[in-house]
């Protein structure tokens, strides 16, 4: 009775100070790519061509570059944790942030602050090594936290699934509509598994680190909460072009 007590007092704590951990991935995220070459906000990096060269060596050193991650070295195997705090570009990083500020928060307070962060790492970590094992010869540079908020939607999926959801589609003027997250979710991982199909092996995005986070998070999810009682309450989020 007294342990239940505790672990009912410290779930009441962590509600009350919201999702920290989501916040603080925000920040780390928002953090690196502020001192980073791709914001242009530091003048150490120079301009024009200096500039396009500081970024590249950047990614290089932090992304992952998949004809170099299974050389065995440990700064190479380190790279997916690293590149899911690096971004390209203003656009890639507020795309990712707002699908992690929506949808992290809810999962995070399901999940529990360590287990989420856990998850996060861990998840991001296996689709940017999947994506690289299945391009192991390019040497296109992989960075941004795609491959983990990927995960932390096929959760939020699983564990979520009725929760309401406003979202913007473009084709329909930006006309705010409120969907079951299900539909919302499915059709986002449907749009993910046709861009997939038609994509390339050059630079562009990463579908398929997309499609394994968010079958990892799913799979995650069922395999750790099937038996418990998953929520319906409502929920805010907005979807458009940007993908994460």
């Amino acid at each position: 009775m007294l342990c239940h007590m505790i672990v009912r007092w410290r779930a009441v704590r962590e509600a009350a100070r919201g999702p920290v951990v989501t916040h603080g991935l925000i920040a780390g995220c928002a953090v690196v790519f502020v001192l980073g070459p791709a914001s242009g906000l530091d003048p150490s990096y120079g301009t024009g061509e200096e500039l396009l060269s500081a970024g590249t060596a950047y990614f290089r050193r932090w992304g992952v570059v998949p004809d170099e991650l299974f050389t065995g070295t440990p700064r190479a195997w380190l790279t997916p944790l690293t590149a899911l705090f690096v971004h390209g570009s203003w656009l890639h990083l507020l795309g990712n942030m707002l699908f992690l500020y929506v949808f992290g928060a809810m999962a995070e307070g399901r999940m529990g602050r360590p287990a989420f962060l856990a998850f996060y790492l861990c998840t991001g970590y296996l689709a940017m090594a999947a994506y690289a094992a299945a391009n192991a010869g390019s040497p296109q540079t992989l960075v941004g936290a795609s491959g983990a908020i990927s995960a932390v939607l096929g959760a939020f999926l699983f564990l979520l699934p009725r929760a309401r959801v406003t979202s913007l589609f473009p084709f329909l003027f930006f006309l705010p509509l409120r969907f079951p997250a299900w539909i919302v979710l499915l059709f986002w991982f449907a749009l993910q598994w046709v861009a997939a199909q038609r994509a390339g092996s050059g630079p562009g995005v990463a579908y398929l680190a997309h499609l394994v986070g968010f079958s990892l998070g799913f799979l995650y999810a069922w395999a750790r909460y099937r038996g418990t009682t998953r929520v319906s309450r409502p929920a805010t989020a907005t979807e458009g072009d940007s993908q994460p």
